[in-house]
């Protein structure tokens, strides 16, 4: 990915968002290496939230989503280790999830797939935002900036962790600095 500023819409969650919100169980026999199969994950994502949500993450009938970040509380990706998470995030078009903490396994999933950048801030933007509000997220400035009212907020450093996501997940990592044929 290598982008040092993401721009987009968002799409706003609440705290504790798990793994089976992300992607339910019922989803995990598709195999994200086969691309119709990942395609397919990603119209999947998020649809395990509850039915108070107004908007899908991604609209019936379609892959992809316009909403390429995703505002989460705290505790965003809680429950099982699965890796389909993140990766049907990214298979939907997701390019990073911002929220006040995630759990250990999600966040080190999103690294692992390289599939999305997971993005800590103090700040209870899922509270602030709403969905269709659009941000720039700047990791050189480490900032999201909301777009309509200029107002700025500060972000966790990701460090190395970017640099992993950035090859596409710890392998393309590993291959890429010689660590592994």
């Amino acid at each position: 990915m290598a982008d040092n500023i993401i721009r987009g819409k968002v799409f706003i969650t609440g705290d504790n968002i798990d793994t089976d919100q992300i992607i339910p169980a019922q989803y995990l026999n598709l195999v994200p290496t086969i691309k119709e199969e990942y395609e397919k994950l990603g119209s999947y994502a998020l649809c395990g939230l509850p039915d108070e949500c107004k908007t899908r993450y991604v609209a019936e009938g379609k892959t992809k989503t316009e909403y390429p970040i995703i505002i989460g509380g705290s505790n965003f990706g809680c429950g099982s280790s699965r890796e389909h998470a993140p990766i049907s995030l990214g298979a939907a078009g997701c390019k990073a999830v911002i929220a006040k903490s995630f759990a250990r396994i999600f966040f080190r999933n999103c690294i692992a797939t390289g599939e999305v950048y997971p993005v800590e801030t103090p700040e209870d933007l899922n509270k602030t935002l709403k969905t269709g509000d659009e941000v720039e997220i700047n990791f050189d400035a480490r900032t999201v900036k909301v777009i309509s009212s200029g107002k700025v907020y500060n972000t966790n450093d990701l460090g190395a962790v970017k640099e992993v996501i950035d090859a596409g997940g710890i392998f393309s990592f590993a291959r890429n600095s010689g660590m592994i044929k």
